[in-house]
């Protein structure tokens, strides 16, 4: 089997992309990246349970930092004098939860990889839903990536997937229960690391899946409003 990179945030998009790249048929490289986001430790809890899951060996997996993010500035997940916005699911200006450019640097990272490993896909669980805030969350940017990566790599024979593109969360929550995928480990909260808070736009639209989806989230909130 051909090897690939998956990022993983340890959030629900980014488990059901690993469930996705492993029934591809792929041996699985788990990255994940910090970047000084507000809720790092409980990601990187999530990342290791979600490793030990899918029963990645320790070599496959790889934490690097990208935390010049976050001197840099600009996004509430990564300045703590910026709030983090409540949700408002109707508007399409970009949320203050946007981290500049963010995905160009954990790819980069993760092309890296690929090339030492002699991996030839990068999967990312981005989602076009989410692309009225975040650029870098749309198919064309992704494509524009790839052309990049195939000019500017050594093999040009990698390519990035994004599987969970067009799906809507609902889709990707019954996409990930019928490959069984543990959606209990994972963590999407912006602001909290104990019990989601059910407010920000991450858990406005994974709580709003789940509800399209018909199933309960199993995951704790401190508030779990309805986002319908």
């Amino acid at each position: 089997m051909s090897a690939a990179v998956v990022l993983v945030s340890g959030g629900l998009d980014s488990c059901v992309t690993a469930a996705l790249a492993r029934k591809a048929g792929h041996d699985l490289l788990f990255l994940h990246v910090n970047y000084g986001q507000r809720t790092e430790a409980r990601e990187r809890l999530a990342l290791a349970d979600l490793a030990d899951w899918f029963v990645i060996p320790e070599a496959d997996r790889l934490v690097c930092d990208a935390r010049h993010l976050a001197v840099i500035g600009g996004s509430s997940l990564t300045d703590s004098s910026i709030p983090v916005s409540h949700a408002d699911l109707r508007t399409t200006e970009i949320p203050s939860s946007y981290v500049p450019f963010r995905n160009a640097n954990i790819l980069s990272i993760a092309v890296s990889w690929a090339e030492v490993r002699k991996a030839e896909r990068i999967y990312i669980g981005a989602v076009y839903e989410d692309s009225s805030g975040y650029p870098d969350c749309r198919p064309a940017y992704f494509e524009a990536f790839n052309r990049v990566i195939r000019l500017g790599t050594a093999a040009a024979n990698i390519r990035i997937e994004t599987p969970i593109i067009h799906m809507s969360k609902a889709e990707i929550v019954l996409s990930g229960l019928a490959l069984g995928a543990p959606l209990h480990l994972t963590w999407s909260c912006y602001q909290a690391e104990d019990t989601a808070c059910g407010v920000c736009d991450s858990c406005a639209l994974r709580l709003r899946g789940f509800a399209r989806a018909g199933v309960e989230d199993p995951i704790e909130y401190a508030l779990r409003r309805s986002y319908e």
